[in-house]
């Protein structure tokens, strides 16, 4: 586990040293705020119990208010129910996914404590932090959002910037880097439209640091805006498709 960011009343931390054996790796973030706390993607079962522990280092499990589902990955929800049922906390996940959130073996008992996100996107107050979910979809999912902290200035893109093989915390290199997320985003992202909308959006935002779902942050105004040019001229999903699939002999 590693800061982001901390000043007197805020923390951004993330914990990136969990993931086992052929799982890919994964970010999982965590914002405390004035005591409490909401936690990003969360993950699966299989670090369900350490990433617990390290929550309950960091601030007291009745503190932790909230938990953030960007998609329906399993590398995102499969852990909800342990989450639910074992904590006070309320989750977000967007409205597209809730039916097949079940599907992960949530609860009956806890299901009403998730609460659907608008393809418009809300904000979410955390002990009078303003957090805005920000809608990213197609990338990759139909049903996808961000999460944007003000104080901060973290965008969470889930698994757009997300970067493969790669065992640097930040990036140092933007050229050198492209190697380990180019191939990920061009077979991943759903095509450049989405990701020319994304830019646009992210242009409106005073954001510091860009921190994805997997492998190496983004972190300093010149690599965030090297990462939304790049990102707004990248051919990738359906633009990359030949005119028809083949048919295996």
């Amino acid at each position: 586990m590693f800061e982001l960011y901390q000043n007197e009343s805020h923390v951004n931390l993330c914990v990136n040293d969990l993931s086992l054996g052929h799982m890919v790796d994964a970010n999982q973030h965590i914002i405390l705020h004035n005591g409490k706390a909401i936690l990003l993607d969360p993950g699966g079962h299989k670090i369900f119990s350490r990433l617990f522990s390290q929550v309950a280092e960091q601030i007291p499990i009745k503190d932790l208010r909230y938990i953030f589902f960007s998609h329906q990955d399993p590398d995102i929800i499969a852990s909800a129910n342990g989450w639910l049922m074992t904590t006070e906390a309320d989750a977000f996940l967007p409205s597209l996914w809730i039916r097949f959130i079940t599907h992960f073996g949530v609860d009956s008992m806890v299901i009403d404590r998730i609460t659907p996100i608008d393809d418009q996107g809300m904000v979410i107050d955390l002990a009078g932090l303003k957090l805005k979910v920000i809608p990213a979809h197609f990338l990759h999912s139909p049903g996808n959002f961000q999460l944007y902290d003000p104080v901060s200035r973290i965008l969470y893109t889930g698994d757009l910037g997300a970067s493969v093989g790669t065992t640097q915390r930040f990036v140092e290199d933007f050229d050198a880097h492209l190697g380990f997320m180019e191939g990920f985003h061009k077979r991943y992202m759903a095509g450049s439209r989405a990701m020319k909308a994304w830019a646009r959006t992210a242009r409106q935002l005073d954001i510091e640091t860009i921190a994805p779902q997997h492998g190496s942050i983004f972190r300093g105004k010149e690599l965030v805006e090297r990462f939304i040019d790049w990102a707004d001229n990248l051919e990738c999903g359906i633009d990359l498709l030949e005119d028809s699939f083949p048919i295996p002999a």
